[in-house]
């Protein structure tokens, strides 16, 4: 499956989130990331998320598409992270 995360959490947890999200996903900017997931690896990224937030004050967003054909993305203004990756 294809999907988008985002996430608001406090300014403490932000780079615990932000290298477990790497770990699963494409960076895209901020706190938003893409990309193909199995089921499993998205209940494995889901489960750790659950422990690095405070489910009172932060929040984890995930948009779900079976593949990211099925996605038009615009990108207006500078692309933060291109998904170009060199070998």
């Amino acid at each position: 499956m294809y999907i988008i995360l985002v996430y608001d959490v406090n300014e403490k947890r932000v780079g615990k989130m932000l290298k477990l999200c790497r770990r699963y996903v494409n960076w895209i900017q901020n706190s938003v990331f893409e990309g193909e997931i199995t089921q499993v690896k998205l209940k494995e990224l889901k489960s750790a998320a659950g422990k690095i937030m405070d489910k009172e004050e932060d929040s984890m967003i995930i948009f779900k598409s079976r593949e990211e054909k099925w996605l038009k993305k615009e990108i207006i203004g500078q692309e933060k992270a291109g998904l170009d990756t060199f070998l």
